[in-house]
């Protein structure tokens, strides 16, 4: 939802790819999402193979809870680092990412 939010409407096999899942779980999560008016899909007009799935109206008020929710857990863990330490921070942790990406190839053989 968030990145329909953040982006607009998007091509299904897009949000496949930026989450990282497989099209069967997307295209359940889509449904049920679309089942409860949380998001519109629709062929896409330039190809109607395509779906793009769009947040609907009706999931603006979960936004204001998505993001109230992410701004109370960003005061929890790090409300008391000044700027410095935060980008030290995330700069650690991409770090971290880095590796286990790096390293999941040789865990997975």
């Amino acid at each position: 939802m968030m990145r329909l939010w953040d982006e607009g409407p998007q091509r299904q096999v897009d949000l496949v790819r930026a989450l990282e899942s497989d099209a069967p779980t997307v295209a359940r999560t889509v449904r049920r999402l679309d089942k409860a008016g949380f998001v519109r899909r629709a062929p896409s007009t330039v190809d109607g193979r395509v779906m793009i799935v769009e947040a609907t109206q009706a999931s603006m008020p979960l936004k204001r809870t998505v993001e109230r929710i992410w701004a109370e857990l960003e005061a929890l863990t790090a409300g008391a680092l000044n700027e410095a330490d935060r980008a030290n921070v995330l700069s650690a942790l991409e770090r971290l990412e880095s590796n286990l990406i790096a390293a999941e190839p040789k865990v997975m053989s």
